[in-house]
């Protein structure tokens, strides 16, 4: 009798070598770090928080976010979606904590509002699985598309020297993230396999050795940080739950849900493990966990960070161990304040030519997946079109809609949440709803064929819904899981 042939193991399940580990975990790491860390400065300065407790909020930050992602990733019951996601602080969050902070509340206001919203996250997360069938390719090749292109401003600001500097766009910070970007490419491209692999490591180390001598950096701050950092619950005081700041939170806990599950069919596509309903469910259900977590360690409501999507789909490392590894190294980051300091001394331009390529990578994936879309005889293309608009009027007009409600700003401003829900309703508008009844063709693909437009199967107009090219698409990616 011979022996089975064990079962082949799936790309996001396997494990590398504990030296390729390592590597691809710190790349992971150095990626995120910036956006981090930037909500925690953020809140607290608007707060005017003595710099102890600002570096406690960021050491406590870093320590939540390793364990995040080390929920996500590897998983327990129905927590966790188990693919390569990182976990970080949503910006979404930023402006009704700093108004929450400053009126009064206070930062036990804050967590008051993020602990409820971490739990209605794990409330809604069935709710949000069972919408992932309104996410057909048409959507989150949009959607996808959208994460990168809004996230090309920040590396650019990066590149720059980072908003708000004395020096920002000067020449010399302009040259070193270019000099980054030239290292990264041309390591991706002549370099053997494994090296390739981690081109944006090498090339943020190679630009700090550069950056060092030339005085864009120093290490001070590295000095003054201490060796050991404890985060304890409540830290700031019981949290306190006052309706006004609960409420725009639960606003702040329906655009993470929509932008993670933005994030988490990237990744799916990105690692050819499609996001099932349940999965979904399991995703978001540990962004809740995780949001809970942070209103009790002093810290923040928590999501899939794009940023990380953008390396998985340039390294193709699609192993959920490698971004594993990093939740352990945020996690060493979070006790040892010292190590945090090490990273955080990496100049922005540094930073800045790694994410071109990174969050470029995170639009062509959308791109990538728009293909799979028939856009002849039909109105998708005008559903990519208006949907990528309106997710990038915040973007290019960040003021845009400062005049109108709180909550209104809170979705809007998002412009992945609101690329994201102009893409739904588009999608539902256009392919849907019952067709025109001057517009029925008997063909139903306008001439696209191969979608199943015929007659025979039940098309509608413009070969979409009922048939049409939408349920086509959709049904090849059930087949391909």
């Amino acid at each position: 009798m011979t022996a089975t042939a064990p079962a082949p193991v799936h790309p996001v399940d396997e494990i590398p070598p504990k030296r390729q580990l390592a590597a691809f975990g710190l790349q992971h790491v150095l990626a995120m770090y910036a956006g981090a860390v930037t909500v925690p400065l953020i809140v607290g300065g608007a707060m005017k928080l003595p710099p102890a407790d600002l570096a406690y909020l960021i050491t406590a930050d870093l320590l939540v976010c390793g364990i995040a992602t080390l929920i996500q990733c590897i998983g327990f019951w129905r927590f966790g979606v188990r693919l390569p996601i990182m976990q970080g602080c949503t910006f979404a969050a930023v402006s009704p904590m700093v108004l929450i902070g400053t009126t009064g509340g206070g930062l036990p206001a804050i967590y008051g509002s993020v602990i409820v919203a971490g739990l209605a996250i794990m409330l809604l997360a069935p709710v949000f699985g069972r919408l992932l069938r309104f996410f057909p390719p048409l959507v989150t090749g949009t959607v996808i598309l959208i994460i990168g292109l809004s996230l090309l401003p920040v590396a650019g600001n990066w590149a720059a020297g980072g908003a708000g500097s004395a020096d920002f766009g000067e020449p010399k910070n302009l040259a070193l993230a270019a000099f980054v970007l030239a290292v990264v490419l041309g390591v991706q491209r002549f370099a053997p396999a494994f090296l390739s692999r981690i081109a944006v490591l090498i090339g943020i180390v190679v630009g700090l050795a550069v950056a060092v001598p030339f005085g864009f950096t120093d290490f001070g701050g590295v000095v003054d940080a201490d060796w050991v950092g404890i985060s304890t619950p409540f830290h700031f005081g019981a949290p306190t739950f006052e309706f006004s700041a609960i409420v725009s939170m639960l606003v702040v806990a329906l655009v993470t849900m929509t932008e993670t599950t933005g994030d988490l069919i990237a990744v799916g596509e990105m690692t050819d493990r499609k996001v099932e309903p349940r999965s979904l469910s399991d995703g978001l259900r540990a962004d809740g966990l995780s949001t809970v977590l942070g209103g009790v360690f002093n810290t923040f409501p928590y999501t899939a960070y794009a940023q990380n999507v953008g390396l998985v789909g340039m390294t193709r490392v699609r192993s959920r161990w490698v971004v594993a590894t990093a939740g352990g190294i945020l996690v060493l980051l979070g006790l040892l304040p010292k190590l945090g300091a090490v990273v955080a001394a990496i100049p922005a331009p540094v930073l800045g030519g790694a994410g071109l390529v990174m969050f470029g990578t995170v639009a062509a994936s959308g791109l990538r997946t728009l293909t799979q879309v028939d856009f002849k005889g039909n109105n998708n293309l005008t559903v990519v079109a208006v949907s990528v608009a309106m997710g990038m009027l915040p973007v290019g007009v960040p003021t845009v809609y400062e005049k109108f409600p709180d909550w209104f700003q809170t979705v809007m401003n998002s412009g992945i949440s609101a690329g994201c829900l102009t893409a739904i309703v588009l999608n539902l508008l256009f392919n849907h709803l019952p067709a025109k009844a001057d517009s029925g063709r008997a063909d139903g693909s306008g001439g696209s064929g191969g979608s199943g437009g015929s007659a025979d199967s039940g098309a509608e107009p413009d070969g979409l819904s009922g048939g049409g090219v939408e349920k086509g698409v959709q049904k090849s990616r059930e087949e391909a899981v």
